[in-house]
């Protein structure tokens, strides 16, 4: 599992790489973030998170694809 201190940038950086991210989860305030592989194939880590920046930053979406 991702552990990182910024979520945003940690998603950020995985798209600039070509990785994609998928939500599984939305519990109450936290996200649950699938990362994967720049196929769209298998997941490789997760994110999960509470932090209100990555709440704004992923909005509605449900992938990065959105």
């Amino acid at each position: 599992m991702v552990d990182s201190d910024d979520p945003v940038e940690t998603l950020r950086r995985w798209t600039d790489v070509g990785g994609t991210w998928r939500v599984h989860g939305r519990r109450r305030d936290t996200l649950i973030i699938g990362l994967y592989r720049c196929d769209g194939g298998e997941e490789v880590d997760r994110l999960i998170s509470a932090d209100p920046d990555l709440l704004r930053y992923v909005g509605d979406r449900t992938d990065s694809e959105a």
